[in-house]
């Protein structure tokens, strides 16, 4: 891959990365300031609910940015865009969809495959 799509897909990861740290910080000021002021138990327990929602999004999305940071790396390391199964390329189109993947779209259908057995 030439140097300039690495930087493009390097700024694709970067922004990517931004905007969950953004939504993250927004989460927890959120949490910190809301009004805890709730007389009925439904609406306290209609809380708690959405709040455990929003975490288990967050806690998807901490995972998310821990793949981001290892894409970088491959960047980096010049393995960006290397399949970790066969060794074979992984094609741009499937890399802009999906850029932290790490298995071209051959192995993660055998892959797929293999679990659904």
């Amino acid at each position: 891959m030439s140097p300039e799509k690495l930087d493009e897909f390097r700024l694709l990861l970067l922004g990517w990365k931004q905007s969950l740290l953004k939504e993250a910080a927004g989460t927890v000021t959120g949490m910190s300031t809301e009004s805890e002021g709730f007389p009925d138990p439904t609406d306290r327990a209609a809380l708690e609910c959405d709040r455990n929602f929003l975490l288990r999004i967050r806690d998807r999305e901490r995972k998310l940015i821990q793949k981001i940071d290892e894409a970088m790396k491959r960047i980096d390391e010049g393995k960006f865009g290397l399949c970790e199964s066969c060794g074979g390329g992984i094609s741009e189109e499937r890399l802009r969809v999906r850029p932290v993947t790490t298995l071209c779209i051959n192995c993660k259908t055998e892959e797929e495959v293999k679990e659904r057995s």
